[in-house]
């Protein structure tokens, strides 16, 4: 696996391959890498001749008071199992790299209709942060194929959007959220998790799967489902931020004349906050 920090030096070496027409798949993250990431290096194989991933903890999707200066940076056990895993290439930048004049973005890339709800309620300019690195990131890598985990769906949504109101020609792949064997949705962030907390944590996805099974059922009073999941969650520990059931294509609370549906979910224990979603069709 070659490591790169210049976007020049990535660039030249992205060169051969474009001109042999080799199909490039990008999986970018922030390192302190688990399973979930590398299932999505798995994943970019599979789609691809060349997997590119990148490593970069971006500071303008941090807000003020949150954890970018405490956020776990693991770079040689990341690079390892990178390696273990067949990634042809790491790209791993520095701030000045990325944001070569002031270390922040004075250009930015937004999806207003995405970007102020849910958790970009909770950290206003977040998804600005996401969206802008990214897009920086599209723009040196050049991929043809993008892969994201759905653990976060709506920064999903938001660069799915992004990326095809400017006409990029990358394909936008989501992979399947991965798991603990208690249901918990694999997060760099539960690292700041207790034994005790981590085990309460599983409450999160289980509130989800009662939240779908009601559905299912045919349960419409959505409000009543939402307080009633908080209820439990705030039960088990939590301190409640949302949950909400939406519309999978854009977010807006669902209707009862809705079927495409995810139900989102984000919470407090401990130090950590936590995000979670599950999908469902229901029948019309």
């Amino acid at each position: 696996m070659h490591t790169i920090d210049s976007i020049s030096q990535l660039r030249s070496h992205l060169w051969q391959a474009k001109l042999e027409h080799k199909v490039i798949a990008f999986v970018p993250t922030m390192g302190n890498l688990h399973e979930g990431h590398l299932q999505l290096i798995d994943r970019a194989l599979e789609e691809a001749d060349l997997v590119v991933a990148s490593i970069f903890v971006n500071p303008l999707q941090f807000g003020p008071g949150e954890d970018f200066k405490g956020y776990p940076r693991t770079f040689i056990a990341d690079q390892e199992k990178l390696m273990s895993r067949g990634c042809h290439v790491l790209f791993a930048p520095t701030v000045d790299e990325m944001y070569p004049t002031t270390n922040i973005s004075s250009t930015v890339v937004k999806v207003p209709h995405l970007d102020q709800l849910l958790c970009g309620a909770s950290r206003p300019g977040h998804f600005t942060g996401v969206a802008t690195v990214v897009s920086k990131l599209f723009g040196i890598v050049q991929p043809d194929i993008a892969i994201f985990g759905l653990k976060d769906y709506q920064q999903f949504l938001v660069i799915k959007q992004f990326t095809n109101d400017l006409c990029l020609p990358v394909k936008i792949i989501g992979a399947p959220i991965a798991r603990a064997e208690s249901g918990l949705a694999l997060s760099s962030r539960n690292g700041y998790l207790s034994d005790v907390e981590l085990s309460q944590a599983a409450q999160l996805y289980r509130c989800l799967i009662d939240c779908r099974l009601a559905l299912e059922a045919g349960e419409k009073d959505f409000d009543k489902l939402a307080e009633t999941a908080q209820r439990q969650l705030e039960s088990a520990g939590f301190t409640r931020d949302y949950f909400n059931i939406c519309r999978q294509d854009d977010l807006q609370l669902a209707t009862s004349a809705d079927t495409a549906l995810v139900v989102v979910a984000a919470a407090y224990l401990g130090k950590a906050r936590l995000i979670d979603n599950i999908r469902l069709q229901l029948a019309l």
